[in-house]
């Protein structure tokens, strides 16, 4: 796979968890950190592939 396919990927992955911490806020703020952390590792990650 191409270097920017699997960067797009990651910032795709990020961008569905950042989504779901936001509609989980209020039923679930524990799980809702959890996936705000997993957002940010998984757009870090994409950051890290492009360089």
């Amino acid at each position: 796979m191409s270097r920017d396919i699997v960067a797009l990927l990651l910032f795709a992955v990020a961008g569905f968890l950042v989504g779901g911490a936001i509609s989980t806020v209020k039923k679930s703020r524990g799980l809702a950190v959890a996936l705000g952390a997993a957002a940010l590792v998984a757009g870090g990650g994409a950051v890290l592939w492009l360089s």
